[in-house]
């Protein structure tokens, strides 16, 4: 069997067609549509830094944590969607960050790498929660997305544990003068007791269509 999916805009341009839908107002009915439609949006994800230490040419991996790697162990989740909420399964993400000390493998690929993506745009990878490093002021992790039909984006994650914040990131994310979005800032989950803690982070990638 066949199944349609209409945009919301298709779907009152279609009833309108049919007289199913009429409008009392002056605006045409393909301009009541485009409004509609586009008020269901997601929200791109806000742009950052690309930073000095991005490498082209990363390696595909979901593991950039070896045995015996300093570092609260860290897995970072979520979904690379279109403003529409559509998973988008061609897409590629590329992620680096500093290592737990906050220094930056500038002749390797350590802490660098390319993330497959598993079915309708999911992601995820394990490593460490970076360090901080002299020329910035919070820990984050650096992303490099793109994929056909919607703009690059280049942008970074935060955590809300980060003790730059003080507990209280709403007040004090401005504090990283390169941090210019509260939404970049996600919570962290921690399990285990303190001798196997882990920290689990989402971070949804939104892309704007070309």
């Amino acid at each position: 069997m066949l199944k349609y999916h209409l945009s919301r805009r298709e779907l009152i341009e279609k009833c309108a067609a049919l007289g199913v839908v009429v409008t009392a107002t002056s605006l045409p009915i393909s301009a009541i549509a485009r409004i509609w439609d586009e008020s269901e949006l997601r929200r791109p994800t806000p742009p950052n830094d690309l930073g000095p230490f991005y490498k082209k040419r990363s390696p595909q991996a979901r593991e950039l944590r070896a045995a015996g790697d300093a570092g609260l162990p860290l897995t970072v989740k979520g979904r690379v969607l279109d403003t529409r909420g559509e998973g988008l399964e061609d897409a590629k993400v590329e992620v680096w960050h500093a290592d737990h000390f906050g220094k930056y493998d500038i002749e390797g690929y350590r802490f660098r790498a390319q993330i497959p993506l598993e079915g309708k745009g999911a992601y995820s990878f394990d490593s460490v929660m970076p360090g901080h490093y002299p020329a910035r002021v919070c820990q984050h992790v650096h992303f490099l997305v793109s994929a056909p039909g919607h703009k690059t984006l280049v942008t970074q994650l935060y955590f809300a544990t980060d003790p730059v914040f003080e507990g209280d990131p709403d007040k004090n994310f401005t504090r990283d003068p390169l941090l210019t979005s509260r939404e970049l800032v996600r919570p962290v989950v921690l399990t285990g007791d303190p001798k196997t803690m882990r920290a689990a982070v989402n971070f949804e990638l939104c892309l704007e269509r070309l």
